[in-house]
């Protein structure tokens, strides 16, 4: 979120020292914040030993580091190495990148053996309220009962039933083990910027309409004939597929064709980029779907005349921190574009002042946290987010939906979606068919 989390923290450990406690303590990001967290302990705790257990030439930890930085992906395969250490102490950083209970990376961070632990995120709960008790049960194991507990007292009567009584019985109960920062609160808010969001609606052409209603035809022809977990798988598909189509066709198709005049948004994008630069702007673009981001990036660059950076998940730390010190330094590259999933949390790049969003995700949390890579302590000038929506398509309607439930993740959880499997099939062509003019005049 931008509000000195990491600052919080290597304060604490500094204290700590201070304070006379030794023995190494293990922080766990994501790999794109490697670098981040190497960087800003030399800058604010120099006295702090710390050693990097990431890469293929990684040594065995340290006893006598104070702090070792490891990623999610590392944890996961050198699990039984890192079980040997009594850890002083476990900071999870972006704690909802082990939300799953079930999953490797989370029972492997578990499964270490520590003194108190801390867990940093900007989005304690993303889509269900299970994710708020495995975040919970890392930081104090077992104080908030089992899973199946939690779920029958709490996320039952406030996911299902909507019960305003239990999401407060929920607040009061967490609010001791959660120091929560928001942009809202007044002492932060005199250090931000200004923060204006608009959504720019974009019109399909008529390649775009095309696809988008042979997806649609497709599948309400196939919902006749199939039930339960496959209609959910179909509809899933579908939404996909939809979303593909309204990006550029080249992304539905698959077939490396050339991106330029067939696509409504993207050339609304170029256009937003045309003014961005010529108003002395820089700009951060984020893509849910790095193979988009892998065709758009080349395109953006021929069209712009401009170096256009791509940072994605299938880059390695030291080339991802490479791209952030590229754009944030005062005459880098001003157009920087990103995926969502390997982009959207704990960067820094305060050099940007327009953020774009490609494509929407179903999760406003998640937009909030990518956008938050500009708009954070540190920025210096107002920030513009512009949001590309295709008009009478499912983009325009979920986006309308997403907005009138965001309040919800203040006391629970805004949903994905899942929940659109569930509607009928008339609903579900309500919400999917084309406007009757969607390409525009």
């Amino acid at each position: 979120m931008g509000l000195g989390k990491t600052v919080q923290t290597l304060a604490l450990l500094a204290l700590e020292h201070a304070r006379g406690a030794r023995g190494p303590v293990l922080l766990v990001c994501p790999t794109s914040l490697v670098g981040n967290w190497r960087r800003e302990a030399a800058r604010f705790t120099p006295r702090l030993r710390v050693q990097l257990h990431h890469g293929p030439d990684r040594t065995l930890p340290d006893p006598a580091a104070d702090l070792v930085v490891t990623t999610y992906g590392v944890l996961q395969r050198d699990a039984a190495l890192l079980r040997a250490v009594h850890w002083r102490r476990i900071v999870a950083d972006e704690a909802q990148h082990v939300k799953n209970r079930a999953a490797r990376q989370s029972r492997a961070l578990r499964s270490l053996r520590s003194g108190p632990r801390i867990a940093l995120t900007g989005t304690p709960v993303e889509n269900r309220l299970a994710e708020l008790h495995t975040v919970l049960d890392f930081a104090n194991p077992g104080l908030f009962g089992t899973p199946e507990s939690f779920r029958e007292h709490y996320a039952v009567p406030v996911e299902q039933s909507g019960n305003q009584d239990v999401a407060a019985a929920l607040r009061r109960l967490t609010a001791p083990f959660l120091l929560r920062r928001l942009k809202s609160d007044p002492e932060i808010g005199r250090q931000l910027p200004a923060k204006r969001e608009f959504t720019v609606r974009c019109d399909l052409t008529p390649e775009q309409a095309g696809l988008y209603q042979a997806v649609v035809a497709d599948l309400l022809d196939r919902l006749g004939g199939v039930r339960g977990v496959e209609r959910k798988g179909a509809v899933l598909a579908a939404l996909g597929r939809l979303k593909q189509v309204c990006n550029h066709p080249a992304q539905l198709l698959r077939d490396r064709s050339p991106l330029g005049g067939r696509s409504g948004k993207v050339e609304r994008l170029v256009a937003l980029l045309r003014e961005a630069l010529a108003e002395g702007d820089r700009v951060l673009v984020f893509t849910q779907y790095a193979e988009f981001g892998a065709l758009l990036q080349p395109h953006l660059r021929r069209r712009l005349d401009t170096p256009v950076l791509y940072l994605h998940g299938g880059l390695s730390a030291p080339r991802r921190q490479e791209l952030v010190d590229s754009f944030q330094s005062p005459d880098g590259p001003r157009v920087f574009l990103l995926s969502l999933k390997a982009g959207g949390t704990g960067l820094n790049l305060t050099a940007a002042n327009q953020v774009v969003h490609l494509d929407r995700w179903w999760n406003p949390a998640t937009e909030d946290q990518a956008t938050d890579r500009a708009h954070r302590i540190g920025q210096h000038r107002d920030v513009q987010v512009r949001k590309l929506v295709c008009t009478g398509t499912i983009e325009e309607r979920i986006a309308e939906l997403i907005d009138t439930k965001r309040e919800l993740a203040d006391s629970v959880v805004a949903p994905g979606e899942q929940w659109l499997t569930g509607l009928p099939t008339d609903r579900l062509r309500e919400l999917l068919t084309l406007s009757a003019d969607p390409t525009g005049p």
